[in-house]
């Protein structure tokens, strides 16, 4: 009764001045495909690209001199410590792409300025193949993701689990699917490119490194080529859990290769672990893919495909607490950098509540009783 005479819409209104932190791994995507919801919301923005790839961040800086007004869009160059500067700055709304360990420094420094964050961060994005699943498209599939961009991207497969019944003819699969993509020699190939910088080849090394030194097997690949920061295509099978590789978010071109025989082991497993921005699940069976949506969290999931999900613009894209707050991409992109402000407008003359205002007499509180009641 208290909206009778009223209609009501949601008007979107731009945040106001919102900041862009974006990463290396996709330096262009992931820094146009923000600013295109950033403007389309009406927002004025400041972007801060990474440090990692300065000839992307340039040419990207003379694009927005060209295209934009300094006081519509402007980015700023610089390393972490431009970084540390812009977070001080009291913005309306920030977008941050990047790791959870940062995304975390990002979050605090909003806090001070009470600003809305969107988090788009990472994780370790699960893989399950059952005994079901068509092992061939599986193995292109699941190789397309893991060594795309030489595995540096927030939503390749991290790891996979095998039923043991179809291990076997699925490893012989993947190794053959690499060699397809690749050629028998990786390091020749035009295909297959690099590590973004020396610091993160040590960081993959030394990943590599402590699992064989834990009784780890290398299963396919292993060579590398620091001058180059070279990192073969690598499958690693017998991985203890007290290896760094299953605790850390890999982000490079080393696939752990685990097999099970219950379905249920493999979920309780994948639980233990922050919630992934990706799971991925290769099945014929509704079954099996029912049990595994129904019992697990991530920000997406993938059936008989990988990372595809990216770029359907119709579907949220974001994770849930350590791999992200909040969703990007199409609608959803401008919803997260717009204010959705309410609005009434009471069109009659006389609003439901005026009837029940004070004195409340006999009859009021009659009123106000049925209205309770029934509405």
């Amino acid at each position: 009764m208290s909206q009778l005479g009223t209609s009501s819409y949601i008007h979107y209104e731009p945040k106001g001045v919102v900041l862009i932190i974006s990463p290396w791994n996709f330096p262009f995507n992931l820094t146009f495909g923000p600013l295109v919801s950033a403007i389309a919301a009406g927002n004025c923005v400041m972007i801060k690209p990474s440090e990692h790839t300065p000839h992307a961040s340039a040419l990207m800086k003379k694009m927005i001199i060209e295209l934009f007004d300094e006081s519509e869009v402007a980015l700023i160059e610089g390393d972490v410590n431009v970084s540390t500067e812009l977070l001080k700055l009291p913005f309306n709304h920030i977008f941050f792409t990047g790791s959870p360990e940062v995304g975390k420094v990002v979050m605090k420094a909003a806090a001070e300025n009470l600003a809305s964050v969107t988090l788009e961060l990472g994780g370790k994005s699960p893989t399950i193949v059952d005994q079901t699943a068509n092992l061939k498209i599986a193995a292109q599939r699941i190789a397309f993701g893991k060594w795309l961009n030489n595995g540096q991207m927030c939503i390749a497969p991290d790891y996979v689990f095998v039923h043991e019944a179809v291990a076997n003819a699925f490893m012989e699969l993947i190794k053959k699917t690499i060699k397809t993509f690749y050629s028998e020699d990786a390091l020749s190939s035009n295909s297959y490119n690099r590590l973004v910088n020396h610091r993160h080849f040590q960081r993959l090394e030394g990943y590599f490194k402590d699992a064989i030194s834990k009784g780890a097997t290398v299963a396919y690949g292993g060579k590398t080529d620091g001058t180059q920061n070279y990192f073969e295509p690598t499958i690693m099978t017998n991985i203890p859990d007290n290896a760094e590789i299953w605790d850390k978010e890999i982000f490079g071109p080393i696939l752990p290769f685990y097999t099970y025989s219950d379905l249920t082991e493999v979920i309780d497993k994948i639980n233990l672990k922050e919630k992934p921005l990706a799971l991925y699940i290769f099945s014929n069976d509704n079954k099996n893919v029912n049990q595994i949506i129904n019992n697990t969290r991530a920000g997406a999931t993938c059936v008989n495909h990988s990372a595809i999900h990216f770029n359907n613009n119709n579907l949220p894209f974001g994770g849930v607490n350590n791999s992200g707050i909040g969703k990007g991409h199409g609608f959803f992109g401008f919803e997260a950098f717009s204010n959705p402000r309410a609005i009434l407008k009471q069109w009659a003359p006389i609003s439901g509540l005026d009837a029940m205002a004070p004195p409340y007499t006999t009859s009021k509180q009659k009123l106000i009783d049925l209205t309770i009641k029934w509405f």
